[in-house]
């Protein structure tokens, strides 16, 4: 029944195969704007206090992964322990099941030794790939791989090695691709040739002081396909996840955008565009207010803030607390995201067509409150935010 593995090299498969599906995780602001597709490579660094460890509870009580192998390297002790004493607790929506019963922990924290948290990365990974042939699509958590690199640096500097770049190893790059690039789809060995795995790896980075031009933030973001960038004025300003909509990006949205047509028609990508593009133009809009006030402002402009504030606050937050917005289905981010959006394309159709209305009517319209809390309704009634959106374009056209 035993079986031994070199956990320093990747195990063998029969072909890898381009990811082309997403790997949902029930959070608005990852699959709608910057999503990994399973077999892919992501990372999430920010600050301390930004909610990196927050987020990938998040990811690793919600993904979509049949087994998912959580990884506290080097971390605090009291971060594993919750892990711990929760996902006991938990249900998998899948399959009823305590959500610990898919899930692996692999404990380093910051009290044990180097070489040991060294080694605590490799020996996660080797797991996850030995579930990945089994068939089985894998989620892997590394909390933080900026542990992991400093116990590097005090293994390199004890055997004397010529130090590179801050005191790191001149090799880390290498170390850190050669542990990404064990993530992907394959095609397993074995009698059964139709069997494909997945391993997706989510890395997260502590960069001091949240320095993002530091070494291992650097080569991590050389490596990886998507990057989500914690920002420390979100979390402190109570908005979670804490992910910075303008820093951050994803690379494979031509490898999942068939997926996404084929599910949902062509109008996701063109309101996910759309919700970007404003996004964007929100921040260089703030920076007018702050110069000269909101009143310099035309009404086309003032129309845009107001949508991207009710983006910010009624789509992209999200209370990991709350029973019904802790998960959002793609369905329910599909509609949710029209809902939103109505009041952008409405508003400017008037402003378009010169009919003159009272804007401060438009922006205070009672059921913009109904809005403001469809991101509390219950998977099972989405019909509610369908009939909820015709409602709202309806009052804003009879305006």
């Amino acid at each position: 029944m035993m079986q031994k593995w070199p956990v320093r090299n990747a195990r063998p498969y029969s072909e890898r195969l381009s990811p082309g599906t997403p790997m949902i995780t029930g959070q608005r602001i990852i699959d709608t704007f910057f999503p990994v597709a399973k077999g892919g490579t992501a990372s999430i660094p920010g600050p301390f206090g930004s909610g990196k460890t927050v987020v990938q509870h998040q990811l690793a009580k919600w993904s979509d992964a049949q087994v998912v192998i959580f990884i506290g390297c080097g971390e605090r002790g009291n971060e594993m322990t919750d892990v711990l004493m929760e996902f006991p607790e938990l249900k998998d929506p899948k399959s009823g099941h305590p959500l610990m019963k898919r899930t692996v922990l692999i404990a380093n924290t910051s009290n044990m030794p180097v070489a040991a948290r060294e080694a605590s990365i490799y020996t996660g990974i080797t797991i996850a790939e030995y579930f990945r042939d089994m068939g089985y699509s894998v989620a892997l958590m590394a909390d933080s791989s900026s542990r992991w690199a400093e116990a590097l640096r005090e293994m390199s500097g004890r055997l004397e090695e010529m130090p590179g770049e801050e005191g790191y190893p001149a090799y880390l790059g290498s170390r850190l691709a050669s542990f990404y690039e064990r993530a992907g789809k394959v095609k397993c060995l074995g009698n059964n040739e139709d069997r494909e795995g997945a391993l997706t790896v989510i890395g997260a980075v502590s960069p001091p002081g949240g320095d993002l031009s530091e070494p291992v933030t650097q080569n991590t973001l050389r490596i990886v396909k998507v990057f989500w960038s914690l920002d420390y004025k979100l979390a402190h300003a109570r908005h979670f996840p804490a992910i910075n909509w303008l820093n951050s990006y994803s690379l494979y949205h031509h490898n999942i955008q068939e997926y996404f047509d084929s599910t949902y028609g062509e109008g996701w990508n063109e309101r996910k565009n759309i919700a970007l593009r404003l996004l964007q133009e929100e921040a260089e809009l703030e920076e007018i207010v702050r110069l000269v006030g909101i009143d310099a402002l035309s009404i086309r402009e003032r129309i845009i803030l107001e949508t991207t504030k009710s983006l910010r606050e009624d789509y992209l937050q999200q209370n990991a607390f709350d029973d019904e917005d802790s998960y959002t289905s793609l369905d329910k981010q599909f509609k949710l995201l029209k809902l939103v959006l109505a009041f952008y394309e409405e508003s400017m159709a008037i402003f378009e067509s010169g009919k003159e209305v009272d804007i401060d009517k438009l922006f205070t319209l009672p059921i913009r409150v109904e809005v403001a809390r469809a991101h509390f309704i219950h998977e099972d009634e989405l019909d509610k935010i369908t009939q909820l959106e015709k409602r709202f374009r309806e009052e804003i056209r009879n305006l």
